[in-house]
């Protein structure tokens, strides 16, 4: 009897456990099915949150001035005029030589930033010396420190320098305050470096200084694009400063901007100001989409140990 209901009821229990199996599969499947739909939907909203100002940029940037204030969504009304009002000085519109001011400013301020950024985060993340933590402490400090209350020293300081009016009057600055940003990114990257790979390009020979260009340098490749990108374009979006110590020949893109007119007197040029924003924030875009898989790998680098 024993020999016959053993067979039995293992026969009768095999399609229930098939079942089970089959029916959490499917339930399983539902799950992640309705977690990647919450996901795109939730991805799709801010996406469109995120890019609908750029829009409503480009749109207002193309429509012809008559129809400035049309809430239609569309591209409607579309004119290349903006464009060309962007660059024509005889209204006091300097596009072209800010954008020139801007690349070159920023590129500077990125390259300094950089060099200097990049030996202080090392010193402070490899060596040991009283009141490592204290400087530390002043370069968060001041990333911290308002702008705004800067603006008159720094005026006089240059006015008794006589220095106004010259390009170094905003490198100075943007490169004061690209600085904290540079050392704090980069130093939180070389602590989590293994000491080992200089300890082994020591063994084979090379100086420190051959080991940090040879060996680290390269390895923080990532972290070093990432900042110098979020370098320049703090400093490409700046206006502050510019507004204050700025001025016509040294100007940047936030402040031509902010200069514009139109042909009509005291009344504001919004289309060819949303034209300007347009070609303004261009390089940016493109700029982000060539290195993004660098700035991805840069901001992601020294996030997990090991």
């Amino acid at each position: 009897m024993t020999t016959v209901a053993g067979p039995a009821v293992e026969t009768a229990e095999r399609p229930v456990t098939n079942e089970y199996s089959i029916g959490r599969a499917r339930a399983r499947r539902r799950k992640q099915g309705a977690a990647a739909l919450r996901t795109g939907i939730q991805a799709a909203i801010i996406v469109v949150w995120c890019l609908l100002p750029f829009y409503w940029m480009v749109v207002i940037g193309f429509r012809d001035s008559s129809y400035t204030f049309d809430p239609n969504p569309l591209p409607i009304h579309l004119t290349f005029a903006n464009y060309i009002s962007a660059f024509d000085t005889a209204n006091g519109n300097y596009l072209g030589l800010a954008l020139l001011n801007s690349f070159g400013i920023c590129t500077v301020v990125t390259i300094v930033a950089l060099v200097v950024g990049i030996s202080a985060s090392y010193c402070l993340a490899r060596l040991n010396f009283p009141g490592k933590g204290l400087i530390m402490g002043f370069i968060l400090g001041a990333s911290m420190f308002p702008g705004v209350a800067l603006l008159t020293p720094l005026f006089a300081m240059f006015s008794q320098l006589g220095w106004s009016g010259q390009y170094q009057v905003l490198i100075i600055p943007y490169i004061a305050g690209a600085l904290p940003l540079t050392v704090y990114t980069l130093n939180s990257f070389f602590r989590e470096m293994p000491w080992d790979l200089e300890e082994a390009a020591r063994i084979d020979g090379c100086t420190p200084a051959q080991a940090f260009r040879i060996v680290i340098l390269p390895l923080a490749a990532p972290a070093v694009f990432t900042t110098a990108i979020l370098a320049f374009i703090a400093s490409w979006n700046e206006y502050l400063l510019v507004s204050v110590l700025g001025n016509t020949q040294i100007q940047t893109v936030t402040y031509a901007i902010a200069q514009f007119t139109g042909s009509i007197p005291h009344v504001q040029p919004y289309t060819t100001i949303m034209a300007a924003g347009t070609i303004v924030t261009i390089p940016l875009i493109i700029l982000v989409l060539v290195f993004q898989r660098r700035i991805v790998a840069g901001l992601t680098a020294g996030g997990v140990k090991g």
